[in-house]
């Protein structure tokens, strides 16, 4: 088991319910999640040491999400307590040609006003194998990036693996605002994960023949953009997933990586009808980075990364709680769905 790192801002989250607008909604479900509490809860899923670093208020909402990582064994060693209170989102789930609708309320949360004296990074990466963050947490704030640069250093001095999620957010950030800051972080990154979105708002790519809300996807683009890639930032990988949401309740699911020698694709998943398709991203780094750590080459890794982030889509909620075994019987072609007895 691997001791990995994963740092970022966790929200609570509510949800309308049997589809409903949130206009209409008279109740909600209440939940947590973000991007790195996903990626850490997975990971843990997956009998992997996985801690999760953040600044949460010291209050009984601080606390729930606190019991809430534990529940799924994920180690809260490292989290700050204290600042004003813990970011809201409300989702609104989409159905057929409606899409999903997020509204965020997490101006003032306590990750986003955190300051080093909150983290003692030498300890937190002390025998540490792994670090994973994604583009949304320098977003949040001005001290977020500082953090964020701070907690790649240390990671770095103490040979620790760092992984970045692109994750942009155009609520957080203009396109230039995440290139300026992305860009000088990306020396520090050894394995870099995202779509064709994030590639281009977030490093500046550009896919020309490509188009995935038509279903246009020309492989040979996504090869070239993973190499120029690993060129210009020195990636020891790079892994992204490809979507093409014919609706909101029916996705194709898949991904590429490339790791300078080989350009690898995955298996294709048809996934409809769509349960909860919030967190997929996340499965899907928890995934690639299990399958680095665990599998023989990176085909396994990727294979593993995409079936498991394809279960997540049938799963309530921002988290994967899929097992090992469950993802391995899924991609040897167990599709069926037959009750398991």
């Amino acid at each position: 088991m691997s001791k990995i790192i994963t740092f970022g801002e966790v929200m609570l989250r509510l949800s309308s319910t049997n589809f409903q607008r949130i206009e209409q909604a008279k109740q909600f479900d209440v939940g947590f999640g973000g991007g790195e509490a996903n990626v850490a809860i997975s990971l843990a899923r997956f009998n992997e040491h996985a801690y999760f670093v953040t600044k949460v208020p010291d209050n009984p909402v601080g606390k729930a999400l606190m019991n809430h990582l534990r529940t799924f064994q994920v180690y809260t060693d490292y989290i700050a307590q204290g600042g004003e209170r813990l970011g809201i989102y409300y989702l609104e789930p989409g159905v057929s040609i409606r899409p999903s609708q997020v509204i965020y309320d997490r101006q003032h949360s306590a990750i986003s006003q955190a300051s080093e004296e909150d983290f003692n990074f030498d300890e937190i990466f002390k025998d540490a194998d792994w670090f994973h963050w994604s583009g949304i947490t320098p977003a949040l704030s001005v001290h977020t990036r500082k953090l964020i640069l701070k907690a790649c250093q240390i990671a770095k001095k103490h040979n620790v693996t760092i992984s970045v999620d692109l994750n942009y957010r155009n609520k957080l950030w203009t396109p230039e605002e995440a290139q300026e800051t992305m860009k000088p972080l990306m020396k520090y990154v050894d394995v870099c994960i995202g779509n064709e979105e994030d590639a281009k708002l977030v490093l500046g790519y550009q896919l020309k023949k490509s188009d995935i809300s038509n279903g246009q996807v020309d492989m040979d683009e996504y090869r070239k953009l993973q190499k120029d890639m690993i060129k210009d930032f020195s990636f020891k990988f790079v892994a992204t997933t490809l979507r093409e949401s014919l609706s909101a309740s029916h996705n194709i699911w898949h991904a590429c990586a490339y790791d300078g020698k080989h350009f690898i694709e995955s298996n294709t998943y048809d996934i409809q009808p769509i349960v909860d398709r919030v967190g997929a991203g996340d499965s899907f780094s928890a995934g690639f980075i299990y399958g680095l750590l665990n599998k023989d080459d990176l085909k396994e890794a990727l294979e593993f990364a995409t079936a498991a982030s394809a279960l997540k889509h049938t799963i309530q909620g921002d988290q994967n709680i899929s097992s090992v075994s469950e993802i391995e019987a899924l991609l040897k072609g167990d599709r069926s769905g037959r009750i398991k007895r």
